[in-house]
């Protein structure tokens, strides 16, 4: 007999999108591990910081594909990391994504400085470590029509994140539903649409 298989339950479309500014730099990744008492070397750990209850932390940077070092790093993010372990710690455990960008990484948005956006708007939207920033979130509301709206506040106002920076990527539409994100750009979104039906 065939194991039997159970039709996936569709989800609906017409629940809330989350739209946010997407940002022109490079991921990057921290991940809050509890120390596992190994006493051996751990050459992809980017710091180790005892928190205020004595319990020790291993704190790693990541890239879009791979573990980073300060001397293996993505335009400084290991650095960063290393450098601001003990206020990162309050993320917490587990894994936080978001952009690395600014002075020198792609659109470099006017910056003198870089910066770490998380994407986690619901999480951090309030509190969140003064070393980290947040995408900033243009429209909420029930399906895709918010993402048009997103798009024309860009458009007339340029980058939320970066204030005057006039040529902004795009944005990421996030579907609550289906826990999933949906990139736009303002430039040749159309262009990338035809080259993949081609």
């Amino acid at each position: 007999m065939i194991e039997f298989k159970e039709f996936s339950k569709i989800g609906r479309l017409n629940r809330e999108v989350i739209v946010t500014e997407k940002i022109d730099g490079t991921n990057g990744q921290v991940s809050i591990v509890l120390h596992d008492g190994n006493s051996g070397p751990n050459w992809d750990r980017t710091a180790q910081v005892t928190g205020k209850d004595g319990v020790l932390w291993d704190i790693y940077a990541g890239s879009r594909s791979k573990w980073i070092t300060p001397n293996a790093d993505n335009f400084g993010f290991a650095r960063w990391v290393y450098e601001h372990a003990e206020e990162l710690l309050q993320l917490g455990e587990g894994a936080h994504f978001g952009e690395w960008w600014g002075a020198g990484i792609q659109r470099r948005y006017g910056l003198a400085e870089k910066r770490w956006s998380l994407f986690n708007v619901h999480r951090w939207a309030e509190s969140r470590p003064a070393c980290c920033h947040v995408v900033p979130v243009i429209a909420r509301g029930i399906g895709f029509g918010v993402v048009e709206d997103a798009l024309a506040t860009l458009r007339a106002h340029g980058s939320l994140a970066a204030p005057g920076f006039m040529k902004p990527e795009g944005v990421i539409a996030f579907h609550t539903q289906s826990n999933t994100g949906f990139k736009v750009t303002l430039e040749r979104d159309e262009e990338h649409k035809s080259q993949r039906a081609a």
